[in-house]
């Protein structure tokens, strides 16, 4: 068993005008992604909007990710249903997909004591029939605090962490905690602004946003670090920054990312939750002129 590294996609997903999924623009838009250097993909995380897809969707779209993947790289699937037994029912589907992995996040709505989190995840594990990567979200879900990690670590089904709090000291302490003891076990930070600091910190890379838009900067990113050249990734890594703020910051997440593809060169309509903010329609021409130079890799 070896770490997932590299950058990671947490796709987005192209709605036609009748709001289904754009199945012939998903595939356009996966054979670019892998064209332009992921090294994994991540369908149905927090950018792929997955609440607003039905379990039936989320599927559809591990399925197609997985045939159009067809290898060149990894999929793991976020696979987060309304139970225990429909997440396990969940994830053998997608086991026979083809994934490499799902990512399960913790239970969201309903606060939870850790306790009952660790607990959680520790059936999660014991009926699993595929590895699993955990999936810290605090700003949407019961953060998974660092005593449970350090024990849910243990169990050899759990891989790794997807850890998208932001927080370098805790990414610090979780690696500081377990690599010892587990140096097969993952660190992917899904912070995009901190890549570079985190993988300075040891974490393995990235599952970020930000590559739905310029995958091919955020590839270089991490080349560049990889190659030891930390001053030049750190000036990519600033370059990451304002593209995120851009597309982050001023709009209801994640409708930014979804104008930055579009500025791409995609048609990824409209995403189901109302806005009365900016949409992937109509996107001016100074933005989108910002857009692709920020992607742009010298």
């Amino acid at each position: 068993m070896t770490p997932l590294t590299g950058i990671w996609t947490p796709t987005l997903v192209p709605l036609d005008r009748k709001g289904r999924i754009n199945e012939p623009e998903l595939r356009r838009f996966i054979d670019w992604l892998i064209a332009s250097g992921v090294h994994g993909l991540f369908p149905n995380g927090s950018t792929g909007e997955f609440t607003r897809l039905t379990s039936e969707e989320r599927q559809m779209i591990g399925a197609i990710t997985c045939d159009q993947a067809q290898g060149r790289v990894p999929v793991v699937i976020g696979c987060a249903e309304a139970s225990i037994d429909e997440t396990l029912k969940a994830s053998e589907a997608y086991r026979k997909m083809g994934a490499r992995a799902v990512a399960i996040v913790a239970p969201f709505y309903f606060p939870l004591k850790p306790g009952s989190v660790l607990e959680y995840f520790r059936q999660l594990a014991a009926g699993a029939p595929i590895d699993v990567l955990l999936y810290n979200m605090p700003l949407f879900a019961n953060p998974i605090n660092l005593k449970s990690i350090e024990e849910l670590s243990e169990i050899p089904r759990i891989i790794g962490i997807k850890d998208s709090s932001g927080d370098l000291p805790f990414m610090m302490r979780m690696i500081q905690s377990i690599r010892p003891h587990r140096n097969d076990f993952t660190f992917l930070t899904g912070w995009d602004p901190a890549v570079v600091p985190m993988m300075m910190a040891g974490a393995h890379g990235g599952v970020n946003a930000t590559s739905d838009v310029a995958p091919e900067l955020m590839r270089k990113m991490y080349d560049t670090f990889m190659a030891g050249k930390l001053e030049d990734a750190m000036r990519l890594q600033f370059k990451v920054l304002r593209l995120f703020d851009r597309l982050f910051a001023d709009q209801n997440f994640p409708d930014g990312f979804r104008i930055g593809v579009g500025a791409r060169g995609f048609d990824f309509g409209s995403g189901r939750q109302p806005s009365g903010l900016s949409t992937p329609n109509g996107i001016p021409d100074a933005m989108r002129s910002e857009i692709v130079e920020l992607s742009r890799v010298e």
